[in-house]
């Protein structure tokens, strides 16, 4: 369970969009009294291009060096002083590291600090002197600079005009400023590629929030509301995806003169989601996840959304699978034996039985399933184990 899960959503977002155009850091130490920086982007290529222009005012900060504090909650006086020291320990590392190298140290080598607040207030702004750029020097609304000596913005997001270029700022924001982002990343084409890395990030942040409401009861009413703001584009997913694998069930019944297609159609589309879904969630999946794959794909597609939420309450791991294959073993055991009413009476040993298996016997056994009784099954796990 992640602590600040709208932290580690920021981090995770910005470095996601910016790492094509340069190296990027997250949580990178600085000298002097150890402070991280939460985003240092160093750009690798030229900030021009379609990726570029797809970014928007993202892209346009893109164009230099930047160190990135993105702030869920406003920005107080506190947090840009500590903002400022960071991009002057910053400086001063760079300069030490030109000496020892014995390079000559140029102004354009120095990184921009970029603030992103939720909101800023007038009276906030005015303190340390920010100021609106002209015009013709193309930020528009809501972008503020201190003098240029500095290398200071400030973006206000709530003050962005709901365009396509800011949207990716947007994203970041609170309240409805950030669930309009969200909702218009549900116009962008369904293989984007920015909208899929977006929506996996959008995925893990909706978990870590339901993650955290045990140990927060009170809970935040905006977060409970950005979690809902996620549900449609997770059911959207949903049903892309099972479109798709309709599409292609249908297309491989007809070649193979069936009438099974839309069936098999269903159940692609639910294997892709599935597997989707733990990779996002948990990581790269061992053989025995990969072999639950096929059969879990083939539940009635209620069992399986619920399959989905109940892997979603899950905590990240990237280590201890026992949760995710026990939910899996289970949801399997249910769909077969539940309606009996045998399975609650058996040992509960039944399913570390089964994930003892190797992936190849288990894969065997549960092709098998369908044919097996409760009490054959049982014997089978029993005869392994012996």
């Amino acid at each position: 369970m992640t602590k600040f899960p709208h932290d580690q959503f920021a981090k995770e977002y910005l470095q996601e969009l910016l790492s094509p155009l340069g190296e990027v850091e997250t949580s990178k130490d600085v000298t002097a009294e150890v402070r991280e920086i939460d985003v240092w982007f160093q750009p690798t290529s030229v900030a021009e291009g379609e990726y570029v222009q797809s970014l928007g005012l993202l892209g346009k900060m893109a164009a230099t060096a930047a160190i990135i504090e993105p702030f869920r909650n406003p920005v107080a006086a506190e947090g840009i002083f500590s903002c400022v020291v960071k991009l002057l320990n910053s400086r001063a590392e760079l300069g030490r590291r030109a000496n020892r190298e014995d390079q000559r140290f140029e102004e354009r080598q120095l990184p921009m600090l970029w603030i992103l607040t939720p909101t800023a207030s007038e009276l906030l702004v005015n303190s340390f002197g920010f100021r609106t750029p002209e015009a013709s020097e193309g930020w528009g609304k809501g972008v503020y600079f201190l003098s240029q000596a500095w290398r200071v913005g400030l973006i206000a997001i709530h003050q962005l005009p709901r365009t396509p270029e800011t949207m990716w700022l947007r994203m970041l924001g609170r309240g409805r400023v950030q669930q309009g982002a969200i909702a218009e990343l549900t116009a962008f084409p369904v293989n984007d590629p920015l909208r899929v890395n977006a929506l996996q990030l959008l995925y893990n942040l909706q978990a870590n929030l339901q993650a955290n409401t045990p140990t927060n009861p009170a809970g935040d009413d905006e977060d409970q509301e950005l979690v809902m703001a996620i549900v449609p584009l997770f059911q959207q997913h949903l049903q892309e995806a099972q479109q798709q694998g309709i599409e292609q069930g249908i297309e491989q019944g007809r070649e193979e003169g069936r009438e099974e297609g839309r069936e098999e159609g269903r159940e692609e589309g639910q294997r892709l989601i599935l597997e989707s879904f733990l990779q996002v969630r948990f990581g790269e999946l061992d053989p025995l996840t990969l072999t639950f794959l096929r059969p879990v794909s083939a539940l009635p597609t209620a069992e399986f959304t619920m399959l989905l939420v109940q892997l979603s309450m899950l905590p990240i791991a990237q280590t201890d699978r026992q949760p995710v294959l026990n939910l899996l073993a289970e949801s399997i055991l249910n769909n077969r034996f539940s309606e009996s009413g045998q399975l609650e009476a058996r040992p509960v040993t039944l399913i570390p039985n089964l994930l003892s298996l190797s992936p190849e016997n288990l894969s065997l056994l549960l092709s098998e399933l369908p044919q097996l009784s409760l009490e054959n099954l049982i014997a089978r796990l029993t005869k392994r184990s012996s």
